[in-house]
């Protein structure tokens, strides 16, 4: 769609390696965002450090919202920042990725009303994770040892519109990853965005992505464009808390929850 004005929402914690690339990546976006919005879970003061020093010459605003640290709050540092989105079109990502350079360009071109959009990544392997972040660099050599996924870091944009309402992953169509998602923010504001009672990892952003469906928002996946290269790090996963978050988002699917009472709203 054209002339979409666009909010660029990433989430991170205690990685300002990363983040910085992250950061890089977005400044050598084709079409760049008209503010990024960065949702910090309590980093310590070298993240604030390298944001203070970005900013003053970051080509678009930089909002960078924190809160303290008292463990996996990603929904709620999510919710904030999405309470300060001043733009129609939300972009949302992880500060561990890197961005192709039309990676917004091809968000925005396969927007369209009433949809989410979901996108892919390639897995960088460890080895090669550690000497791009040493480099800071955003040459990505996709068949590079112990890449993953390397069949979405090819760009083919015909074919991308071709399939942007016809593919479907093996996964259920509600599963989602933040790292690579966008939405429109009438939408996320109508189910009243993450649900706070997710606290550590999982399951998140698949009931963000159900409650959002449920209210008649549908789901494309797009493959061969919006592409981002996730750095390797290991899963902080802990089954208990996961256990519990997916019996949350079995209920959101079971009831056909739309709302969340624990959202953005609190933050209005």
């Amino acid at each position: 769609m054209e002339g979409i004005t666009s909010s660029l929402i990433l989430s991170t914690y205690n990685w300002p390696e990363a983040l910085a690339l992250c950061l890089k990546s977005i400044s050598a976006q084709s079409i760049l965002p008209n503010q990024v919005i960065i949702a910090d879970d309590g980093s310590g003061l070298e993240t604030k450090t390298l944001i203070d020093k970005i900013k003053p010459t970051f080509p678009v605003p930089i909002i960078h919202v924190w809160q303290e640290d008292v463990g996996f709050r990603k929904s709620m540092i999510l919710n904030k920042a999405f309470a300060l989105v001043s733009f129609d079109y939300i972009i949302q990502i992880d500060g561990d990725v890197l961005l192709h350079r039309d990676f917004i360009k091809d968000h925005l071109r396969a927007a369209q009303p009433n949809y989410l959009l979901q996108g892919s990544r390639v897995m960088l392997g460890p080895d090669y994770s550690k000497k791009t972040i040493a480099r800071q660099s955003l040459d990505i050599k996709l068949f590079s040892t112990g890449n993953q996924r390397i069949e979405n870091g090819f760009r083919i944009p015909i074919l991308s519109h071709y399939l942007l309402t016809r593919y479907k992953n093996s996964y259920p169509i509600y599963y989602a990853r933040g790292a690579n998602m966008s939405f429109w923010k009438k939408d996320i504001l109508a189910i009243n965005g993450y649900n706070e009672s997710y606290e550590g990892w999982g399951h998140e952003d698949s009931d963000l992505t159900l409650r959002l469906m449920n209210n008649k928002v549908k789901k494309s996946v797009i493959k061969f464009a919006a592409i981002v290269y996730h750095l390797y790090h290991p899963e902080k996963k802990t089954p208990d808390q996961e256990n519990y978050n997916k019996l949350l988002m079995e209920k959101t699917l079971a009831d056909k929850i739309i709302w969340t009472k624990n959202g953005i709203d609190q933050y209005s």
